[in-house]
């Protein structure tokens, strides 16, 4: 099979779908690799990288849609890319399909597999190829609300961690899965007063015994995320119903009970946010105020650290790939968390959750395989 692996065209996306290590692996399991022109720059991998390690660079984006029969990329495709795909192609990216309804509709109607890194599940019930950018999101988070909190920046102008003789600053991380997990770890490392709000008491039980006493847990009610929010500097939105829409934890009218100068991270925001007044900003211009609360809603968060997000997510999304190179659709129809992954076939929705969240018909993807 050939593999394309095209530049990222989103608003400051440095990441790469495919470093030169990964290339090394595809062309080992006999495949052709095709990579556009600069496309591991922002990596520090230049051309000659790639070749060294088999690729053969393409000086266009359109050439490697033309010609490669999988596209393995990062982001969502943009506009000028969906209309590119065509029918008995793969696209193996992050998708985020629920908040989404002009690329959902580009991907139906070119006719392309789509497979969603963000849906592939595990034998444990968890998003290996998500996890490792949900790692960094989280880390970024409390790295990007305690920038946005300094009062040049238009925040309260409260250092998180604190001095001598001066209180920490308060952060409030609303999910306790992985985002959340690895925000509160930043938090903690900086001195900060922490607390965790979550659904599932096993849950907050695992995180009590993982940070020993050193952050405060509270189930999730709406008093709960009321109270945490009004008295928090940081506010981290960490939720996940994988594949499907955000819930709006954080109304707009909670916001007049806020710190004016406090800050929303929305790290959901590839699902639409958690937040009732979050839209999607970028790198370039990461915030935004609405009633005196500013917010950071930046939808490619990892891409600010290229270098550590590209070979983690390569780390994760290697193993899967080299099976729908190996095995094209008999991989998907064989293997069931891949097949988890399987969101757009053929002109079909073939995950419940995208179906759900845009009204689409849904069909079971084993029988869109099949047919």
């Amino acid at each position: 099979m050939r593999i394309g692996c095209p530049k990222e065209i989103k608003n400051h996306e440095y990441r790469v779908g495919l470093t030169p290590g990964s290339v090394r692996e595809y062309m080992a399991h006999g495949h052709d690799v095709l990579v556009e022109t600069g496309a591991g720059a922002g990596i520090g991998a230049d051309d000659n990288a790639y070749r060294a390690a088999g690729a053969e660079i393409a000086k266009s984006a359109e050439d490697v849609f033309a010609r490669s029969d999988m596209i393995v990329k990062v982001k969502e495709p943009q506009p000028s890319e969906w209309v590119q795909l065509r029918e008995g192609q793969i696209l193996y990216t992050y998708l985020h399909l629920a908040p989404d309804p002009e690329q959902t509709k580009g991907l139906l109607e070119s006719g392309v597999t789509a497979v969603a890194y963000e849906t592939v599940t595990d034998a444990h019930g968890g998003l290996p190829l998500l996890a490792p950018m949900s790692e960094v999101a989280g880390r970024l988070a409390i790295q990007a609300g305690a920038t946005a909190l300094q009062k040049a920046n238009g925040g309260r102008g409260v250092l998180l961690g604190g001095v001598p003789g001066v209180l920490p600053g308060k952060v409030a991380i609303i999910g306790g899965g992985v985002v959340g997990l690895n925000a509160a770890k930043m938090a903690v490392g900086l001195g900060a007063d922490v607390t965790i709000i979550d659904r599932s008491i096993p849950r907050l039980r695992q995180l009590d015994d993982i940070f020993n006493g050193r952050i405060h847990t509270r189930y999730s009610t709406v008093e709960a995320i009321e109270e945490e929010c009004f008295s928090a500097d940081v506010v981290v939105g960490a939720v996940l119903i994988p594949g499907a829409a955000a819930p709006k934890l954080v109304t707009r009218e909670m916001l007049s009970g806020m710190k004016k100068g406090a800050i929303l991270v929305d790290v959901a925001i590839d699902q639409g946010g958690c937040f009732e007044t979050s839209h999607a900003t970028t790198h370039s211009d990461p915030t935004y105020e609405v009633d005196g609360i500013i917010h950071y809603c930046v939808a490619n968060m990892p891409g600010a650290v290229p270098v550590t997000s590209a070979h983690a997510l390569n780390n994760a999304t290697l193993h899967y790939g080299l099976q729908l190179a190996g095995r094209g659709l008999r991989a998907l129809a064989d293997d069931q968390h891949l097949r988890n992954g399987l969101n757009v076939h053929k002109g079909r929705i073939t995950n419940r959750a995208v179906a759900d969240s845009l009204g689409y018909e849904m069909i079971e993807p084993k029988a869109a395989l099949a047919a």
